[in-house]
């Protein structure tokens, strides 16, 4: 059996409890930044979910392919608005934009029969007259109700809505939209 000396038998011992305390600091310290890490990745994704990317919704809407664009949604001034149709008798297109709010998925239920988790963003308008929702690709293809990745609810009731090229021409949308517009190969003519 090795015998040592008592002095370098406690030199041998306090080089080992140092390195026993020195490890267990390092690995506190490396649990502790992982745990921090952790809680800003999570705060990082909570952030990232909670503000979709709202550029899916620009561009013009309608209920049907074949009426002109009735609805309007923009981003100005770094907000995102709304704008519908003036009737023919104005003197302006579009109305004056409504400022539109993103939503969160726990509020999809209160006016689309959708699983939250199949709609990618959803927007509205301060008191709700207007709420849009875009639905994942994935799943407009698969449910045999979809046939577009839009869903509108517009006040108390809920439908697919459409995409359609933006266009400035005054219609009478009160009455008949397709009144004062004639197609011609995928463009619209004001008459």
């Amino acid at each position: 059996m090795l015998s040592l000396r008592p002095d370098t038998m406690y030199k041998k011992l306090s080089l080992l409890a140092a390195s026993i305390t020195a490890c267990t600091a390092l690995l506190l310290v490396g649990c502790d930044n992982s745990q921090q890490a952790k809680s800003t990745d999570t705060a990082n994704t909570s952030a990232t979910a909670a503000q979709p990317d709202l550029s899916i919704f620009a561009g013009c809407y309608t209920v049907s392919h074949d009426e002109p664009a009735q609805i309007k949604v923009s981003e100005q001034g770094g907000k995102w608005v709304m704008q519908m149709k003036e009737p023919a008798s104005a003197n302006r297109v579009w109305d004056t934009p409504e400022p539109l709010e993103v939503m969160t998925a726990e509020e999809i239920p209160k006016y689309f029969s959708i699983e939250p988790n199949n709609v990618d963003a959803i927007i509205g308008r301060p008191d709700r007259v207007l709420v849009m929702a875009h639905v994942k690709p994935v799943y407009a293809n698969i449910d045999p109700l979809l046939d577009s990745e839009y869903l509108s609810y517009i006040y108390k009731g809920a439908n697919t809505i459409y995409r359609v090229e933006c266009d400035e021409v005054k219609t009478d949308i009160l009455a008949n939209p397709h009144a004062n517009m004639k197609h011609e190969k995928n463009s619209i003519v004001e008459l």
